[in-house]
């Protein structure tokens, strides 16, 4: 038994899986009016985005705070349809598995940085047992090579092109390095995320590099609401 408000992978033919090859729009919540979040993020689901990314920092890992199961489990009540992707960048991502997936997370992601290659494969492993997928993220400074002794246990690899914690901040180029290597060396079906200062103005260039799943923050929720179809698919291309 899956829990309450989920679905396991192999009965919805998980997003990931079900659209790979489609780059995917993914609008990240943290930059959409928290007064509002319901109705906006509704509205981007009409407007074509694939799913709602939702950023989870924990004032440790990050030095930023930001939200909860709860919020998850509101999404899941107002937008039972659609695929919520959960990053969790916190240091102790084992504490976090468990309500988020029961709050109604489709998609788990967590960082390289916080544990050896075994404790990472474990978790992943406890993250599809809930009828999840799993993620596994890497920061700016860290080399892409810490990803291969763990990458393949993962059907995500999120690569951050900004430093995580704070929204709105430049695009880090040289980021698009690891994307091309991680698409080289395990190529499809794994899904390559990038996200921080992605927008229509590079949105090509990252798909360029490997990546199909593009999440955007103020460049989406930043803008008009009737701007937000034509960003979604400029991201997609």
């Amino acid at each position: 038994m899956t829990p309450s408000g989920s679905t396991s992978v192999g009965s919805i033919s998980n997003l990931f899986m079900r659209s790979s090859g489609r780059a995917l729009a993914a609008p990240s919540i943290l930059a959409a009016d928290f007064g509002d979040m319901a109705r906006c993020c509704e509205q981007a689901i009409r407007a074509g985005a694939d799913l709602l990314h939702v950023d989870i920092m924990d004032g440790h890992f990050v030095d930023n705070l930001t939200m909860g199961p709860d919020m998850v489990k509101a999404l899941r009540r107002a937008l039972p349809a659609s695929f919520l992707d959960v990053h969790l960048m916190v240091t102790s991502p084992e504490l976090f598995v468990e309500p988020f997936a029961t709050a109604g997370a489709d998609h788990l992601t967590f960082h390289v940085e916080i544990a050896e290659p075994a404790p990472l494969r474990a978790l992943a492993d406890r993250v599809r047992a809930l009828g999840k997928t799993a993620g596994i993220a890497i920061n700016p400074p860290t080399p892409v090579e810490k990803l291969w002794p763990v990458a393949d246990a993962f059907e995500l690899v999120l690569v951050m092109s900004v430093n995580p914690g704070r929204g709105g901040q430049p695009f880090i180029a040289e980021t698009l390095v690891k994307t091309r290597a991680v698409r080289e060396r395990f190529g499809p079906p794994m899904r390559v995320e990038m996200d921080g200062g992605i927008g229509p103005a590079n949105a090509g260039a990252v798909r360029d590099a490997g990546c199909d799943v593009l999440v955007a923050g103020s460049s989406f929720f930043g803008q008009p609401s009737e701007k937000w179809a034509e960003i979604a698919a400029s991201l997609r291309g």
